[in-house]
């Protein structure tokens, strides 16, 4: 059974046993560098298994970003990586991936309007990686504050969420008959 792409846009890569990936748009065999280049173009493609039509596209993904994570300039810290480890089987693994997508999102939505207001401040003229690059350099310590004070300001929020949580189950339980007991008193039985 094989498996369609998710929409009519999606591009589909097959998997094969063997480790290779075929391009059914382009009917070429592709390598990973090939389809980070897609992710990179911002193009829309499903990875499936040929035999089994799974869907393989996480599995490509982290594929990519183990690569990178191992060459070059890593992303991730050690301390970073063990923190997101500790959050599988957590009650909170749900909340830290949508947590981690929204501020992808969110940094990603800087960057573009950082890029858009840089045009309309040099009219227009695009600026080349080596520029971004300088600019970035310059802008890192203003950036890293800034983001720490994000940072900061959503701890703060998720801390007073917590708090309004735990009075609102307060207040709910308090009107059952219970009697609460003391982590003193010793259990009956």
């Amino acid at each position: 059974m094989t498996q369609e792409p998710s929409s009519a846009t999606d591009r589909l890569i097959k998997k094969y046993p063997n480790r290779r990936l075929y391009d059914t748009k382009t009917s070429a065999y592709i390598t990973l560098a090939d389809v980070k280049q897609l992710v990179l173009d911002n193009e829309a493609f499903q990875v499936v298994d040929a035999k089994s039509g799974e869907n393989l596209t996480r599995s490509i993904l982290l594929q990519i970003i183990l690569e990178e994570e191992s060459g070059g300039v890593p992303m991730f810290s050690s301390v970073a990586l063990a923190q997101i480890i500790r959050f599988y089987g957590h009650s909170m693994q749900g909340i830290m991936g949508t947590f981690l997508e929204k501020n992808i999102m969110a940094f990603m939505e800087i960057q573009e309007r950082m890029a858009e207001q840089s045009k309309g401040m040099y009219g227009g003229t695009q600026f080349g990686p080596e520029t971004w690059a300088q600019f970035m350099n310059i802008q890192t310590p203003m950036l890293q504050n800034m983001m720490n004070s994000y940072i900061d300001q959503s701890k703060n929020l998720f801390v007073q969420m917590q708090d309004q949580m735990q009075d609102q189950t307060r207040s709910m339980f308090s009107a059952f008959p219970f009697n609460p007991v003391s982590s003193s008193e010793p259990k009956k039985k």
